[in-house]
């Protein structure tokens, strides 16, 4: 069966960095868009970042754009996250998402493939 499976994640302090990666497993997504979101304590899931299989098409929320960037290898089958300048708000589950299309969104439903998510906490 298909599997997303997340690393990296941990503890940071703010202004400090940190990669996610996501390896995906049991289809390729190679030509898929993918992405990730993050889910804080109280708060809705919500959008992160995603991009298409060539990195050609990319969309960030407002509140990460000039700070995370999205990455894929699709040799490896694998997307990452890096973020750098981290802010205590960004502290959450940060969930890897793929689609069985082409063209990135950035609405929950329209992935359907989802990792088991890893913290990031960002301490003040």
């Amino acid at each position: 069966q298909v599997q997303l499976v997340e690393s990296g994640g941990g503890l940071v302090q703010a202004g400090g960095s940190l990669r996610l990666s996501c390896a995906a497993s049991g289809r390729t997504f190679s030509r898929n868009a993918m992405g990730w979101f993050r889910q804080a304590s109280g708060i809705e899931r919500e959008f992160v970042t995603a991009t298409s299989w060539s990195g050609g098409i990319t969309y960030y929320a407002d509140s990460v754009k000039g700070r995370f960037t999205i990455s894929r290898d699709n040799a490896k089958n694998t997307v990452y996250l890096q973020m750098n300048s981290l802010k205590p708000e960004d502290t959450a589950v940060y969930y890897c998402v793929a689609s069985k299309g082409v063209v990135p969104r950035t609405g929950l439903y329209d992935y359907d493939y989802w990792g088991q998510g890893t913290q990031v906490t960002v301490s003040s």
